[in-house]
């Protein structure tokens, strides 16, 4: 026994006591979710074929089986007086490295999530470091208080992004009345290139602005906006992509372009007793998500240099004990505004139409072990009914025109 050692911290550290060995315990806090997916597909194309265009199909449907499709594990708490940190780290996250030989493959560089800073002075909140760039309504809320157990097409592609950078935000009014927060900021523009897990790649910035708004517990509402522009590095060896069709952008107009990025949206929630409606729209311009420039030469990612896309879901549910049922219809069109230069629409033949319009219905049904907290542990069940013009026809099969698939979804849930 080592008598220089108080007492508290002998009967604590017995071990070290007799000279062994260290036990260090680290207390993680709150803020940790686990989910694990068992998906059935309900047809085979989705194992077989291949997506035709812009539609975003994660690869947990392209088989059947387990996936452990989120491990969050977060670190956080306050330093000084209006001083906080979070971490969170995902270690489900198969982590890829850049494209030497395409400079606009996207990739995810680190299970590294979230880390950011934030502080709080004379009404204003700062926060800054690795988070969601702040766009769509599921995007900026919890994965564990996700309805279903995938966002929405909207939710997914646009809002589920993370980005280095700084947000100012300031909250006004009562969240038991009228209140809400105005939020600006700006971001490297790193994103879609590497899930915003690297350092800036030019000198432009993502700029975002967000209001949220509250009535009450039943009412939230809010818009939101992202302006950027190309997350490839500029210093002098970017090229033009080509176009498709005649009166085609020349390369110093598509340079020019810069592949200019947007984002415009809003959203509506109610939530009174058992019942709950929510709603969201979003349009803007495709631009980085489908590239014009980089690296390398070669075809345009999109069928016009301002090409835009729009798209909104509509959800609805009600809750009774511990069951919720749920359904929402999901559409996005990646080309809102029928624009190309071609004589005649790129995605219709005789044979097929992959006009990229999309549409998703999703019946769901959650069982909460705890009503009283949902999203502790909880079951999710759903359906999804795709439209069927996102795969491409597989010839060995005989098949000729656009193809689908629906998947059947058991979505498992705990968050600590």
């Amino acid at each position: 026994m080592n008598p220089t050692k108080p007492a508290a911290w002998r009967s604590f550290c017995p071990q070290f006591n007799r000279g062994l060995t260290f036990h260090l315990v680290l207390n993680l806090g709150k803020g940790h979710l686990v989910q694990v997916w068992y998906t059935q597909m309900m047809d085979s194309n989705l194992r077989l074929n291949s997506v035709a265009n812009y539609y975003n199909l994660r690869s947990e449907f392209k088989e059947n089986g387990f996936n452990l499709r989120r491990t969050e594990l977060s670190i956080k708490g306050p330093i000084l007086p209006g001083v906080e940190y979070q971490v969170m780290i995902d270690p489900s996250i198969n982590t890829t490295s850049a494209n030497a030989t395409n400079s606009n493959a996207s990739y995810n560089p680190t299970v590294l999530q979230d880390v950011f800073i934030t502080y709080s002075f004379m009404g204003v909140q700062a926060k800054v470091g690795q988070f969601k760039t702040l766009q769509t309504y599921e995007g900026n809320i919890s994965s564990s208080e996700l309805l279903f157990a995938e966002r929405s097409q909207l939710g997914r592609v646009f809002g589920d992004k993370r980005d280095r950078g700084l947000v100012l935000a300031v909250p006004f009014g009562d969240a038991k009345g009228f209140g809400g927060k105005f939020s600006a900021g700006a971001f490297n523009g790193v994103s879609d290139l590497a899930s915003g897990k690297a350092g800036d790649t030019n000198a432009g910035k993502d700029l975002v602005l967000r209001a949220d708004f509250n009535v009450g517990a039943s009412h939230a509402f809010g818009a939101y906006t992202l302006q950027g522009s190309t997350d490839q590095t500029d210093k002098g060896a970017l090229l033009g992509k080509t176009f498709s069709g005649v009166a085609v952008p020349t390369n110093a107009l598509v340079l020019d372009n810069k592949d200019k990025t947007t984002n415009m949206g809003a959203y509506y929630t109610f939530k009174s007793g058992g019942l709950q409606v929510s709603a969201e729209y979003i349009t803007g311009l495709l631009g980085r998500r489908s590239p014009s420039v980089g690296a390398q030469a070669g075809v345009a990612g999109r069928e016009h240099l301002d090409q835009k896309f729009a798209g909104y879901y509509v959800t609805t549910g009600y809750t009774f004990g511990p069951h919720t049922l749920l359904a929402r219809y999901d559409l996005m069109n990646y080309n809102s505004g029928d624009q190309w230069y071609t004589a005649a629409s790129p995605y219709i033949s005789t044979a097929t139409d992959y006009s990229p319009k999309f549409t998703e219905t999703t019946i769901g049904y959650t069982y909460a072990f705890s009503p009283a907290k949902v999203k502790a542990a909880n079951l999710k069940l759903n359906y999804i009914l795709r439209s069927k013009n996102f795969l491409k026809p597989n010839a060995a099969a005989g098949q000729t025109s656009e193809q689908g698939g629906d998947t059947l979804i058991a979505a498992f849930q705990v968050a600590f």
